[in-house]
């Protein structure tokens, strides 16, 4: 090969440190992080020029990146040319069919083989090397480990994102290890999903380069890493900070090979200095990826703990500190963020080592709606996380082998163990995709969100339960859990333009149940929660009566057990029940912020309470627990009131740790005003002393003796809030769950708008604020035209009714301010 003379060296010592003039960077072969910014990506990648940007920018703000250099994308086209290989590779790629998995898998090993056995030209093999060994002196260590990680120039485009094509290598030490490293990451510029990416957008295979960072590693092997968003990756919703975190090195989570501990965070508040993590979900986290001493083996698996999986693996305060960084990075770059982290297991720092722009929810009209809704459910076949809000329906293909792809046809449903870029091209044809292993973050969910179709993930089971050809429907609109249903149900896609909806005088809140639908439920136009029902959060995520989680000394074995599983990473049995209420409670109060969220104390039944985990025991059998011992009658009693205070110590977290004031609270089935004065008392004993730090206090409206006695239950609390589903059982007596009677339950009885009336005219005598919660102006939209008419302040909605309804109570209103003109 004809020697050429080297560009002019970049390397250069730290005491004279001198920035490379244009003209020369765009043909240097190095570039050191403090030399590199944003604009510089097409010398060096997306990911390359952000590294460069936040080592220089963003060190004095706190965040820490690991020092390293780039080689360019312009050392990339030199290797490229030199050694002769581009004619090869066009020709190689002519007329190729990215839908022919054979064919394009035989082409990208191909070339990948031409570019791993050429050699590199002899004055970029010698920059190279110059530039390992300076970093070795700067680190004050002989052949220091590196992270080699490619970096493409068209990398995270608006309208496209190159993410987890190309190859990153780990613990990568000496100069023979770092130019094989580099090699192999110009080789996986052509990986049969690049190929088969770049063909779909247009993208000439020869406009993108690729640069290669020679980063600092971090010893996460000997602790933890992973992956975060500055936004939240299912809903798009804007205010939170989704993390990651495995053991071991990062790269198990983006092939899915572990299920991660899950942290989200709330950015408004964590801004003012509050400490809002809205959720918490322990992963299996069976494996981890460690150094290996093998010489070949850079890497190896290994075996997690169980002391160590039944534990989070980084700590409140770890997340905490990365969700600041995060919201640093978006700040800086006026964007949201995808981002990678590490934490050094030998000096227990916290590193950022990738960050590029979030290019799928981020790049969504925020100002349509679209809901998909599952008209009926079947038979299970298996569960997972839900990746995407979408509905799919296919002939199931369980692929085990990616030699097995050519089987997979168009519109089928991908069932599989885990996905890597070589499956991106049957990914593509896909209608569904369901995996055994992996996250929210794993390559299928990265891919399936970018392709838009729905996906289950983690399943653990579902190579097992699914066979090929059996016809499933996947759904991903069922909160925090992805179903896969055997056969085909129905369902609709409701699509909505709410950006020139007018809101009308009266407030339309909504009521809600999960906090999963909490992030999403939100878009919708509202003005607040009006009920959040705790009875909701207790039963999905605790799933144990307090009582038996105050004495779980005094449990049996088997109970003991059902706990023990349930309460996997939380400190006592007594915090479980505590924390789970909080971060349930406090994500929906999060999701609407600042607007006002009513939080209905827990309202279980006695025979409802009876089902949760050790709750017989604690339960009495009622003849009729509807009317039995349930809400109010219940806080101040002593057999129940410790569990009471769990609740006000959930709701007092929320509201001072986290600092979500915007959360009001309720008490339901309050009988008797003196009821009333109890429930304050033990309150406050509690540390809710209604009015302190802004907390208002209401009371259902739910029996006749709230109506009769309005006067006086608007001298003790703040607000109502009517039930009519209660009030119109005790006002007609009416068992509502009785089928002999029910067709004498109706909301639009006189006698029942006549109670209804009544009580808002008082209330607004008082001056006390006054809503519904009830089902009524939900089913019945001319119920809803009723309290408008009445001068009600609020409306609670199912989500699924506020658009329609409130479009009602638009016409009703001013066909009343109508009717005040003409008189």
């Amino acid at each position: 090969m004809k020697k050429k003379q080297s560009p002019k060296s970049t390397s250069r010592h730290r005491k004279n440190q001198r920035t490379v003039k244009s003209s020369k960077r765009k043909n240097a072969f190095i570039l050191w992080f403090d030399e590199l910014g944003i604009v510089d990506v097409p010398l060096v990648g997306g990911k390359n020029a952000s590294l460069g940007e936040m080592y220089r920018k963003l060190k004095r703000k706190g965040v820490k990146v690991p020092n390293g250099f780039a080689i360019t994308s312009y050392a990339y086209f030199h290797f490229i040319r030199e050694s002769g290989l581009m004619k090869d590779i066009r020709k190689t790629l002519k007329n190729v069919d990215t839908h022919d998995v054979v064919d394009l898998s035989h082409r990208g090993k191909a070339i990948r083989n031409l570019i791993l056995n050429a050699p590199f030209p002899e004055d970029l093999e010698k920059e190279i090397i110059n530039a390992y060994k300076e970093f070795c002196k700067l680190e004050k260590i002989s052949n220091v480990d590196t992270a080699i990680r490619s970096s493409a120039t068209a990398e995270d485009l608006p309208d496209a994102s190159f993410a987890g094509q190309q190859e990153t290598y780990l613990n990568v030490r000496g100069d023979k290890a770092i130019l094989t490293s580099c090699r192999k990451c110009f080789a996986s510029l052509f990986t049969n999903r690049a190929i088969s990416y770049r063909e779909d957008k247009g993208f000439d295979h020869f406009n993108i380069g690729l640069s290669v960072a020679v980063q600092r590693m971090v010893r996460s092997d000997k602790a933890t890493s992973g992956v975060m968003f500055s936004i939240d990756t299912e809903t798009g919703f804007r205010d939170t900070v989704y993390i990651n975190a495995v053991y071991g090195l990062g790269e198990y989570i983006v092939q899915g090979m572990v299920n991660p501990d899950e942290f989200t965070v709330f950015k408004p508040l964590l801004a003012k200095g509050f400490k809002p993590i809205i959720r918490r979900k322990i992963g299996a986290k069976k494996r981890k990826l460690i150094y290996s001493s093998n010489g070949t083996k850079t890497t190896k698996n290994a075996t997690v703990s169980l002391n160590d999986r039944q534990k989070f693996c980084i700590s409140d305060e770890e997340a905490l500190t990365l969700s600041r960084w995060a919201m640093i990075i978006e700040d800086h770059y006026k964007k949201p963020m995808d981002m990678e982290w590490a934490k050094d297991g030998r000096t227990g720092e916290l590193f950022i080592v990738q960050a590029r722009p979030e290019t799928v929810q981020s790049m969504k009209n925020i100002n349509v709606l679209e809901e998909y809704i599952l008209e009926k459910k079947g038979e299970v076949l298996t569960s997972g996380s839900p990746v995407g809000r979408k509905i799919g329906i296919g002939k199931a293909r369980v692929i085990m082998d990616a030699k097995d792809m050519v089987k997979f046809r168009p519109g089928e449903v991908l069932v599989t163990d885990i996905t890597d870029p070589d499956w991106e091209p049957i990914m593509k044809i896909a209608s569904a995709i369901v995996t055994d292993k992996g996250g929210r973050t794993s390559h299928a969910a990265i891919v399936s969100r970018e392709l838009g179709i729905p996906a289950v993930v983690g399943c653990n089971n579902a190579t097992s339960r699914i066979h090929t050809g059996t016809t499933v429907t996947i759904s991903c609109t069922e909160g925090d859990t992805g179903n896969v249903y055997k056969g085909i149900l129905p369902f609709r896609i409701n699509k909505t333009n709410i950006k020139n909806l007018k809101k009308p005088k009266t407030k339309i809140m909504m009521n809600v149940g999960t906090p999963e639908t909490a992030l999403d439920a939100c878009k919708i136009p509202n003005d607040g929660v009006g009920l959040a029902r705790e009875e909701f959060i207790i039963t999905e995520s605790v799933g144990v009566h307090p009582l038996a989680l105050i004495n779980y000394s005094k449990q049996p074995k088997d109970i003991k057990k059902k706990i023990d599983r349930l309460m996997v990473g939380y400190p006592s049995p007594r915090d479980f029940y505590v924390m789970k209420l909080a971060e349930g409670i406090s994500t929906i109060a999060a999701a609407f912020y600042p607007k006002d969220v009513i939080l209905r104390f827990s309202d279980f039944k006695s025979n409802e309470y009876a089902t949760l985990v050790g709750g017989e025991q604690y339960e009495p059998k009622e003849e009729n627990p509807m009317i039995g011992w349930r809400g109010a009658s219940r806080y101040y009693d002593e057999k129940f009131e410790p569990a009471f205070s769990l609740e006000c110590e959930a709701v007092h977290n929320v509201r001072t740790k986290m600092g979500l004031t915007n959360l009001k609270v309720m008490i339901p089935f309050c009988r008797t005003i003196d009821e009333g004065k109890r429930v304050l008392k033990v309150m406050e004993k509690n540390k809710l002393k209604r009015g302190k730090d802004g907390l208002e206090v209401y009371v259902m409206c739910e029996i006749p003796s709230n109506v009769i006695l309005a006067d006086e239950f608007a001298k003790i609390f703040d607000g109502f809030s009517i039930g009519s589903n209660d009030l119109t059982q005790l006002t007609l007596g009416v068992d509502r769950d009785s089928a002999l009677v029910s067709h004498v339950f109706d909301e639009r009885n006189e006698a029942v708008k006549k109670m209804i009336s009544n009580v808002i005219a008082i209330a607004k005598k008082h001056k006390k604020k006054i809503g519904i919660c009830g089902q009524a102006p939900s089913d019945f939209p001319d119920f809803a035209t009723f309290l408008v008419e009445q001068g009600i302040d609020s409306i609670s909605l199912n989500p699924d009714t506020v658009l329609p309804t409130t479009m009602k109570i638009l016409k009703k209103e001013q066909s009343l301010k109508r009717r005040h003109k003409r008189k």
